[in-house]
């Protein structure tokens, strides 16, 4: 039985590429879909926000190559609707009735966001795919993720990672680095840890909303959340 009725996934786009070096693994997609399919099988309504790293990334382009921020920014957000529509065609081929809703006009594509169509489609038990971030510059996709998070009332944020929760250094570069089992709010920025950005934080502080931080590439982790295992880092109030 599910703990969590309503919860938003936050995927990075970095995680969509597997082994490779630059796009979307079709073997990685297939794989999460399959996980997402069976959370939605238990019942539980599902929206998921997708990063653009595999594709671009507006921030890295505006430091490295002096490209106006506002500009980059834009093209990220562009290329989240990518990602978003590589999910949704493999949710849909799995049978689960799927939604994109982009923050940037394209009609063709992808309904408008609209936050009371969101959770309409949500309670329908359509699986909701944000895209285009928040629809404006300078803001992360972890910070679009806890804003609609907050937006359509999730029990939790689930971001998903390639490592194992939170730590006090990252483990990727440090093999001797302390994982946290539970964090509060206030300690993720006072550590500066590179989880989430301070504004997306803060929003989840505000709003009391949890998160919880897993490693994706561990099969059937964010069933075992949702199900109300232990997995990852709780990042709360106390950390509770």
């Amino acid at each position: 039985m599910a703990r969590y009725q309503r919860i938003l996934l936050k995927l990075s786009g970095e995680a969509l590429m597997g082994q490779e070096t630059f796009g979307i693994s079709g073997p990685v997609i297939q794989r999460l879909v399959l996980e997402i399919r069976d959370i939605h099988q238990l019942g539980v309504e599902i929206a998921i926000v997708v990063g653009a790293g595999n594709i671009f990334r507006g921030l890295r382009a505006s430091v490295e190559d002096g490209m106006d921020r506002g500009t980059a920014d834009h093209m990220g957000m562009l290329a989240t609707v990518i990602n978003a529509l590589a999910l949704q065609d493999g949710l849909e081929r799995m049978g689960v009735p799927t939604r994109v809703l982009s923050a940037l006009r394209m009609d063709q594509v992808a309904e408008p966001f609209i936050r009371r169509r969101a959770i309409r489609h949500m309670e329908k038990h359509r699986t909701v795919i944000f895209a285009a971030g928040t629809g404006l510059p300078y803001f992360s996709t972890d910070t679009a993720a806890a804003l609609r998070a907050i937006e359509i009332h999730a029990d939790v944020l689930l971001k998903a990672t390639r490592v194992d929760g939170v730590f006090d250094k990252d483990p990727r570069q440090h093999p001797d680095a302390t994982k946290f089992d539970r964090i509060p709010y206030l300690e993720i920025i006072n550590r500066g840890l590179k989880v989430m950005d301070t504004t997306a934080i803060s929003l989840c502080m505000d709003n009391q909303l949890p998160v919880i931080v897993l490693n994706m590439n561990v099969g059937g982790n964010i069933q075992r959340v949702v199900e109300g295992e232990k997995v990852g880092t709780l990042i709360g109030v106390d950390g509770n």
